[in-house]
């Protein structure tokens, strides 16, 4: 544990807690055979996206019924790896993983919006956006993408993207880096996949602070914030860890593995969630058996307790 930053208020972030009563009758919902998940994010109401590696494609899926449009996006130029949805303006940001791309969508009808490059040796793994930029991390390189957003939320022109450099405690080393990413005041909060360390990341300068030491969070993927509680999917481990933010200090609190899961729940290489109606979401993105067209994946109700 480490003390940075001062506290910052969560309370808007906290109604997002209240619990809408589920219709689903299992604790699992089937993705097409092949899909190949990897990203996962909560749209208006019972909505989820989830992406594919396979073909950049973007199913849209009702939690509370378990029904797909797996049309919603039918490929793109590049896999979908992390997903971002942008309330205010309802767009779906998306990470182009070697494609070197940040894509942005229509929520409501999956046109795509605009399409940023950031050329070729890298890795967009995930994603998030404020008021001011939509933030992405590039596992093979120690930068954080940045796409600036204009008033009101205004797409920039296809060349605007810029990279910050990733410095003060940040050491890159060989392999996957820098994975998921959310935003915490004006700070981006980025794990290393590899190191397992948790960083606090200046989004002006790229100066990073370390939180959480080497193997605090090992097999890092995929980070949500949700009021004051961080949620880390550690993947090969199968199992999601649970931190409290208080104060500038990172403390766990708990953790949820396949034990955990409630009957017909189960994990396999968990990735990322998504919060809706008072749980958690988690694709399985299955990196054990090789990907056939026939293989079957599918997102895990996660309950969890405040």
């Amino acid at each position: 544990m480490r003390r940075l930053i001062p506290p910052v208020a969560a309370a808007a972030a906290v109604l997002l807690l209240a619990s809408t009563a589920l219709a689903v009758g299992t604790n699992t919902i089937p993705l097409a055979n092949g899909w190949q998940p990897e990203g996962i994010a909560a749209g208006r109401g019972l909505t989820a996206y989830v992406g594919s590696l396979a073909d950049g494609g973007i199913a849209r899926v009702d939690l509370r019924t378990g029904t797909r449009d797996d049309d919603f996006v039918a490929s793109a130029t590049g896999p979908a790896v992390g997903l971002e949805y942008e309330a205010g303006a309802d767009r779906l940001w998306v990470a182009g993983g070697p494609s070197g791309e940040v894509r942005v969508y229509d929520a409501s009808s999956g046109a795509l919006l605009r399409t940023w490059s950031f050329g070729p040796g890298r890795f967009v793994n995930d994603i998030v956006v404020t008021r001011d930029a939509a933030y992405a991390t590039d596992s093979f390189n120690a930068e954080v993408l940045v796409v600036p957003l204009g008033a009101g939320g205004a797409l920039p022109a296809a060349d605007a993207g810029f990279t910050l450099a990733l410095g003060g405690d940040w050491a890159q080393v060989t392999g996957f880096n820098a994975n998921g990413i959310e935003a915490f005041g004006g700070w981006l909060l980025i794990p290393n996949s590899t190191t397992g360390q948790l960083f606090a990341v200046n989004r002006t300068t790229g100066d990073a602070i370390e939180l959480l030491p080497e193997g605090s969070i090992s097999a890092a993927d995929g980070i949500l914030l949700v009021g004051s509680t961080l949620y880390v999917v550690q993947n090969q481990a199968n199992l999601v860890s649970i931190w409290r933010l208080h104060g500038g200090v990172v403390t766990r609190v708990g953790e949820i593995g396949e034990s955990d899961l409630p009957a017909g729940g189960d994990f396999d290489v968990p990735t990322t969630v998504a919060f809706a109606g008072g749980s958690l979401w988690a694709v399985n993105a299955r990196f054990g058996p090789p990907p056939t067209p026939d293989t079957p994946y599918w997102i895990t109700r996660v309950p969890i307790h405040q």
